[in-house]
This record gives structure tokens, sequence and C-alpha cells, in this order.
């Protein structure tokens, strides 16, 4: 058990749990000490962290396991296969020395860097590592600092930057890495902090990655997105002590700039928004001019119902906040304990968004983060008496594809984008491989077409 500083003089902290401590707040809070057992068994493999303000504020523990914010952070057995569970649980008891090699075979197979992350997206030989450049434009930036959260959603499709370092753990060591990249790439104009949460780290360090962001010589840098959960995890860190105004003085000065600064919060549940300390640190973030963007995977036992999203994102207009993407859970992880199918996700998206105003309609979804781009399932049609699922790419490693309408043949089964199949030969080139970049001497180059 940690205690973290929320303020840079202390005025207020947390007190994350994680490892060994897990199974004793899970049988204090419920009185189920087989729970608690599979919770530490499970956490050995997939990474877990909760801090005091979510288990105190958030968490109902009355209900739990089935509480949807338990469930969101919590792990489960269900969460591995049974096999593998066992194996784990085994070694725990029998064979402690065998235990390291164990969870790594079995973290191999939970697909640990969906959407070819760490194959086609990381620049190679310049000094890139820590950055990603999947699109021409955009440029995702993982700051070492920034590279753990206040506590783990555990959908995380990023739980490897969790686990371990070297090839499992996207990091750069500093804001030169990101400058010096974004001199040899004049076609980005979008920069996105990414983590982990950049905004774990304390105000002057993130400003280290900002400032430069806003030089004469990065003109062409447009808009800026900081990806957090903070608002909805550790809400303080807005609101209290001497560095959650610098914070703030931050954000103003990149709309002062010019620039278009977005927080892309992840918020999965209503109640993420409902306490005192959420309410006043969204205001403050408002107060920035920074735009406020909300975006979350469906998953199942924490958000799989149209209600629950029409409440979530009709509270998020309440709060000022855009709701933006309505996502689909990733193949990788603890896929198989939160993953619905594709037409279940439709189906949750298309009854939500017929609950809410104009104003909540922004959100896109559902939308599937592949590794030719982001995909959204607009629909099901029938096509010569044959139903079909209508989608789009939103964005595209090959931008000739975004936009373009095309079909794949109806599966109420399919969970992910591979499971799905092409619906005519037209629609074939939309599930080949595309990478409009081109690598030549191990680096990531290339110009739109």
């Amino acid at each position: 058990m940690t205690r973290l500083t929320g303020a840079a003089d202390g005025s207020s902290t947390l007190t994350a749990v994680s490892g060994r401590r897990l199974r004793e707040l899970v049988a204090r809070r419920t009185g189920d000490t087989q729970l608690a057992h599979d919770a530490e068994v499970v956490a050995h493999v997939l990474p877990f962290k909760v801090n005091s303000y979510v288990t105190d504020e958030l968490v109902d523990w009355s209900a739990a396991p089935d509480d949807p914010l338990y469930r969101l952070l919590f792990p489960h057995r269900d969460m591995l296969d049974p096999a593998d569970f066992t194996r784990v649980e085994r070694a725990l008891r029998e064979s402690p020395a065998d235990l390291p090699s164990l969870v790594a075979a079995v973290r191999a197979r939970l697909n640990p860097h969906p959407g070819d992350q760490i194959a086609l997206n990381t620049p190679r030989g310049d000094g890139g590592w820590g950055l990603q450049h999947k699109y021409a434009s955009t440029l995702l930036v993982f700051p070492r600092q920034g590279q753990t959260c206040h506590s783990y959603c555990a959908y995380c499709f990023r739980w490897a930057q969790f686990t371990g370092a070297g090839e499992t753990k996207l990091a750069v060591a500093g804001p030169d890495t990101m400058t010096r990249y974004l001199e040899r790439h004049p076609e980005i104009s979008d920069v996105i902090l990414t983590g982990g949460d950049p905004l774990v780290m304390r105000t002057p360090l993130l400003a280290q990655y900002i400032h430069p962001l806003l030089e004469p010589r990065h003109a062409r840098i447009t808009s800026i997105r900081i990806g957090t959960k903070a608002p909805a995890f550790w809400p303080h860190r807005f609101t209290e002590g001497p560095d959650a105004d610098d914070l703030l003085r931050l954000l103003e000065k990149v709309v002062a700039a010019g620039r278009h600064l977005a927080l892309m919060l992840h918020l999965s549940h209503p109640r993420e928004l409902d306490t005192a300390p959420a309410q006043r640190a969204l205001a403050r973030l408002r107060s920035t001019g920074a735009v406020l963007r909300a975006q979350a995977p469906a998953i199942r036992h924490v958000n799989d119902s149209a209600g629950t999203w029409a409440d979530l994102w009709t509270r998020q207009v309440r709060c000022g906040i855009v709701p933006y993407y309505l996502f689909v859970e990733r193949d990788t992880g603890s896929q198989r304990y939160f993953a619905l199918p594709l037409s279940r996700v439709l189906d949750i998206h298309q009854r939500a968004i017929r609950q809410v105003s104009g104003l909540a309609r922004t959100v896109r979804g559902p939308v599937m983060s592949t590794s030719s781009g982001k995909v959204v399932i607009d629909g099901t049609v029938h096509l010569a008496d044959t139903p079909a699922f209508a989608m789009r790419f939103l964005q595209a490693r090959d931008p000739d594809l975004v936009g373009r309408p095309f079909h794949a043949v109806y599966d109420d089964t399919a969970t992910w984008w591979d499971e799905l199949r092409p619906y005519a030969p037209q629609d074939h080139r939309f599930f080949q491989r595309t990478d409009f970049f081109q690598r030549t001497d191990n680096t990531l180059s290339g110009e739109p077409r």
C-alpha cells in the first residue's frame, strides 16, 4: 500500500491499494474470502490498482461483486481461461518459483498489443520508442512519468503498459524525443498525450511536454489532446493544492496560444460523475477553455444497457462534456469477461441514442480500433434479403478508405473485427490490412495518398 500525494504541497493524499493488499481489501469489504482469493490469483496476471477515493466514493460494497464499479475495477476469476486460472493458483500454492514464467506465458496468450500497436505504430531506429504514429496527421506520445493511473480499469486495452518494462511498455524518456520526431514529420498536426494517464504527473513535468508544442517552430500543431480518467478516479487533482492551480493555468496557456485543447475523458458509468469532488473538478476544467470529450467501451457487467448509456451521455452534456465515442471492447486482456457481441453493442447504441437530445448525439459508435483504423458499425441492413452490417472507416491508415460505406456478413456471435467477413467482392478491400506508411531504414515515413 502506497501513499500518493494529490497536490504539490502534500495537502491532499490518496491511498493506492495494489498487490497483496487486494485480498485483504476485498475480504474486509465484502466478507467473501473466496472472492478475495480469486481476485488475488487473477491480479498476478492482469494489473490491479485502486485508490481510496474510488473504494470510498464510487464502489457500492453492499452490492459487490455485482456492483458495476466493482466489476469495472476488481479482478474476477472469469477474466482468465479456467485452465490458466488453475495453473496460476497451483503455482502460487505449490511452486512460487515457477510463477513468473507461467504468468508471462499466460499474458502472451492475451494479445498484449492489440491493433498492431507495437508492430506497426512505433518508430524504430530513430529514438522514437514511446511514440505511436498510426495516422498521417496524428502522433501519440507516452510520457515515461505518466505510464500509470490513479486506478486501473480492468478492461483497459493498454494493460501491458502496467505489467513490466522493455518491449511491453511504451514510454519516452523526455520531450526531446517528441520534438525531434515532429521536426522530421511535418504532416503531423495533432498530438495526443496518453498513457497510462498523463495527469498523474506533476504539472512541471507535464509542462515539459506541453510548452514545446506552443513554440512558433511547431505552429502546425493545431490540436493537443490529453487522455485522462482523473476527473472520475482522482478529481482532487484539479481542485486542491497549488499544483492543481498550476495545472489549470497550464491548460489556459494552451488555449490562449490558439491551440485546440481537448481533454479525452474516460467515463464508463454515470456514477463516476455523481460525486461533489467530480463536479467541482469538471467545473474548473471547463473554466480553462479546454473542450471536454468522453469515451469508453460498452462492456459486460458494467454498462451493458441502453439506459445506462443514455443516462451517462445526458449527464455528460449537463456537465459540459461532449459525448465522443462508444467503443467495442478490444481483443486483448480480459476481453473474454467484458466483451459483448457486436450486434448487442449496436443495439445498445441505437436504443440509447433514441433516448437523448441532439446535444448528446455527437457520440459515434459502436467503434472498433483495428489494425487498419477506426471502424464504426452504422446499423444492420438487408441486402438481397440477407442481413449485413453497414460499416465505415472513421479513420484509416489508408486515407482513401475513410468515409466509404461497406458491408460485412451479419454475425450475431462476433465480438471483434477479425471475426467478420466481407459481404460482397467489392467489400474485400476494406478487410485487407492496409498501411499508407512505408518503412524505410526501419522508420515510419510517408505522405497521405
